[in-house]
């Protein structure tokens, strides 16, 4: 947790990434997150100050309508981590008007935001420096470079640049860039502020990004042309995207939403992993979601309600980079023809309808001991819908992370309507593969799992852990000497974050967890 101490809140502009749609007109990577003419995406707790006015967001204070404690216009549709912003701004009144652009910030229960801030002021005094909102104050003032040690000692020196006067009658530019703990912030190109934070307990490497308008005398402040390019993340770390389909089946089963967040949960404590989490009952907002994805994690319902559907160029854009992927339970589940092919080249595979099969049934769990992502597992016996005769093509170079031997009765009726499907009762006797992974020519790795029905079976430390070493192996992230370990479930936690259906049933843990 930060620790902050009640400062004078200097000013607060957090630059808001709206749904913009489109990029820029220079392919350069920026895409705009404000669409000029409504503040969709944007949310404050009191939207009387904030409107759309001459193509930008305007927050507007007067004396009818007083600001008498500062007030945040927060971007809803993603966290920042390592990023370049840019936009222009104006600032109207007195003296004492006073705005900021606040960035990886921490939102409080008020509305309010904590963090960075990238300051903004009518009379030039906090214009360009770089303060942190409710936290540790002033970082540098405009002309210094500020190196924050471990342990919160500070060194300032002068930058070595000159810093040229703004005419704040009219437009400026503002830009943001920070990658890792180091932080710049620029004024019409010239480089204003350079802090580099090392300090553990204050640093925030990932969080929110609000516009302000400050408490005072009335004034008026405006942002527009608001771009955002997402930078690959600085140091060691990586960065893994999931996406949680919407509410699916019954209470208890597919639980897209809960179950991200469970995994999410335990990757956010390793210092090597940046997680983003979407549960926009498909594809994220966010028009910049994957532009600093390392892997990207889809646990959601298949065929024509796959969020992959409709983006399937833009996602094989980013494979081609080398961006990895994985697909759980249903998200393997494709038609065949164009998708199909995507698949097979992507993750090595897909459910087909037709071909695969999707029965309930008790898979004693192989793990590959050989391989860095199941090494160091035991067999487990674990109930679920285990989909398998997965169609992989005949030079697949897939590697079986896990496998399983299916019952008679498992191989006995297939799809719905069932039906007996002959190669699958042939195979009698013959280990499945149930989650698998592919190491991909592009660079990029791709896996596939087909568990992940019940949600119970998260406390499975088989299947948890090996989903998560999965995630990181997808991502490239180095894995733990000895295998994943992960903190064990408790029935509390299998039971936040439910979707809300019809009828809700109390998720019990399983009987056992391993065997």
């Amino acid at each position: 947790m930060r620790q902050r101490c009640n400062l004078r809140i200097v000013t607060v502009l957090f630059l808001a990434l709206c749904c913009g749609s489109g990029t820029s007109d220079a392919d350069d990577g920026f895409v705009p997150i404000f669409d000029g003419k409504t503040l969709n995406g944007w949310s404050a707790p009191d939207m009387r100050y904030w409107s759309v006015r001459d193509g930008a967001i305007t927050a507007e204070s007067s004396e009818a309508l007083p600001c008498k404690r500062n007030q945040f216009l927060v971007w809803q549709l993603g966290d920042l981590d390592d990023f370049e912003l840019r936009l222009k701004f104006r600032i109207m009144g007195g003296p004492s008007a006073n705005s900021g652009i606040q960035f990886r910030s921490q939102i409080a229960e008020d509305g309010h935001a904590l963090g960075y801030q990238a300051d903004i002021d009518r009379a030039g005094t906090y214009l360009g420096l770089l303060y942190d909102e409710h936290g540790r104050g002033v970082l540098a003032k405009r002309g210094e470079k500020t190196v924050i040690d471990p342990d919160g000692k500070r060194q300032t020196s002068a930058l070595d640049v000159e810093q040229a006067p703004v005419d704040l009658a009219g437009w400026n530019q503002y830009q943001i860039i920070a990658c890792g703990s180091r932080l710049t912030l620029k004024i019409n190109g010239v480089t204003t502020v350079e802090v580099i934070d090392d300090e553990k307990t204050q640093q925030d490497l990932s969080g929110k990004l609000a516009l302000q308008i400050h408490s005072g005398p009335a004034m008026t402040v405006q942002f527009k042309d608001i771009e955002l390019k997402r930078l690959p993340l600085c140091g060691d770390r990586k960065k893994v995207v999931f996406i949680a389909g919407g509410p699916s089946h019954a209470s208890g089963a597919h639980e897209f939403n809960a179950g991200v967040k469970l995994l999410a949960d335990r990757l956010r404590k390793n210092d090597s992993v940046s997680v983003a989490s979407y549960h926009d009952s498909g594809w994220p907002k966010d028009p910049t979601a994957l532009q600093n994805a390392n892997a990207l994690i889809v646990y959601a319902d298949g065929l024509g309600s796959h969020p992959l559907v409709g983006h399937y160029e833009e996602i094989d854009r980013k494979i081609r980079q080398g961006m990895g992927l994985m697909c759980m339970h249903y998200a393997v589940h494709v038609e065949p023809g164009v998708a199909g092919d995507f698949f097979k080249r992507w993750i090595g595979g897909h459910y087909e309808s037709g071909y695969s099969t999707n029965p309930h049934w008790d898979a004693r769990l192989e793990p590959n001991n050989t391989h860095p992502v199941t090494q160091s597992h035991r067999q487990a016996t674990i109930n679920d819908e285990w989909y398998f005769s997965i169609r992989f093509p005949p030079d697949a170079e897939i590697v079986p992370l896990l496998e399983a031997v299916p019952s008679d009765a498992a191989r006995a009726k297939n799809g719905y309507p069932p039906v007996p499907y002959p190669h699958i009762r042939e195979a009698k006797g013959q280990k499945e593969i149930l989650m698998w992974g592919l190491e991909r020519a592009d660079g990029g790795r791709g896996v596939g799992f087909t568990g992940g029905h019940w949600h119970h079976n998260w406390a499975h430390d088989l299947q948890r852990d090996a989903v998560l070493a999965g995630i990181l192996w997808a991502a490239r992230i180095e894995l733990p000497e000895g295998g994943v370990a992960s903190a064990a479930v408790t029935e509390e936690e299998l039971n936040s974050n439910l979707d809300k259906k019809p009828t809700m049933v109390r998720v019990r843990l399983p009987k056992t967890s391993a065997n």
